[in-house]
């Protein structure tokens, strides 16, 4: 039944989202991009609602625990995101449409990936080791040394560019056009194709993540696809700020560790789930807070005046 829910949700809502509200292309206000993300949080607060009353609270906080490690984790992709649309130069008003459909596709390859790592995991346990490993490592990367992203270094871009014909300007909304009698791509299929390379290269971090919270695989895939529908309109409600959270990349790298030592000593010290909620909580709040402080402390030297001059609004006497 949940299952079915889950499906009807999702379904409903993306067919609302682009047959109704994204019909016609247009570049996503502010206030159209919060309300959409507040929706989305809405729907997943509900639906972790479901789950509590339909299998109780440790499954619930699973759900929730798993769905905020996978929001914090794909807030990281906005980045990304900024970084390609910038470097393909996409009108703003096509922004949507790419993430519509790259994060569709995404949908169905962290069902893939998700199904490998949980029959990996019940089948060779030894793989628990691996994954904890994993992350830790992942995590410790990040920490202390910052990803540069490179889109022309993409392995599908460079082969998309040698095999397919490309027009050599974007044709409105539109991944591929028919000129003289054959089809094109268009930029637009090239700047989707490039998107969803990317998400794959952050599942294979996310998804090891959630299972160390739970193997379930529909806690794991629904605290997935919630996180990553949302992540779409918060794409459009942060990505002028995202400057501001210079310190969320530590935050999340410290939630990698996290979760990676949890999976490690699982089989000899079993963290429980309303422990890893609050830390990963915790986490995510402290590295938001402390982004915030040092942007207003960057703000005010900014405003400061130079040595030796009045401060603003006041005259010399003399």
């Amino acid at each position: 039944m949940l299952w079915l829910v889950f499906a009807v949700v999702v379904v409903t809502m993306l067919a609302v989202d682009l047959g109704v509200f994204h019909r016609a292309a247009h570049a996503v206000r502010f206030k159209e991009a919060l309300a959409w993300t507040l929706a989305w949080f809405t729907l997943a607060f509900l639906f972790m609602w479901g789950i509590y009353f339909s299998s109780g609270s440790d499954k619930a906080l699973e759900f929730l625990t798993g769905y905020l490690i996978e929001w914090s984790l794909s807030v990281d992709n906005i980045f990304v995101f900024i970084v390609i649309f910038s470097y393909f130069a996409v009108p703003a008003a096509y922004h949507h449409k790419v993430l519509f459909w790259g994060i569709l596709g995404a949908v169905i390859m962290r069902a893939i990936l998700i199904t490998a790592g949980v029959v990996m995991m019940q089948r060779v346990h030894w793989m628990i080791y691996i994954f904890g490993l994993f992350l830790i490592g992942t995590g410790a990367r990040l920490f202390f040394q910052e990803a540069e992203i490179h889109p022309e270094r993409n392995p599908v871009l460079r082969l998309a560019r040698r095999f397919l014909p490309i027009t050599s300007d974007y044709e409105r909304d539109r991944f591929v056009v028919k000129k003289d009698g054959r089809w094109l791509a268009t930029p637009l299929l090239v700047v989707l194709l490039v998107v969803e390379t990317t998400d794959v290269v952050f599942a294979v971090d996310s998804v090891p993540a959630v299972l160390a919270i739970t193997t379930d695989p529909f806690i794991v895939y629904t605290s997935n696809v919630f996180a990553i529908l949302g992540l779409r309109a918060l794409y459009f409600a942060v990505s002028g700020l995202m400057q501001i959270f210079s310190y969320l990349r530590f935050g999340l790298a410290t939630i990698l560790v996290f979760v990676g030592i949890k999976m490690t000593v699982s089989e000899f010290f079993v963290i429980p789930v309303q422990i890893a909620l609050g830390t990963v909580a915790s986490i995510l709040l402290i590295s938001i807070a402390a982004s915030l402080f040092a942007s207003r402390l960057e703000n005010r030297k900014d405003q400061a005046p130079p040595d030796g001059t009045a401060p603003p609004g006041t005259t010399e006497q003399t």
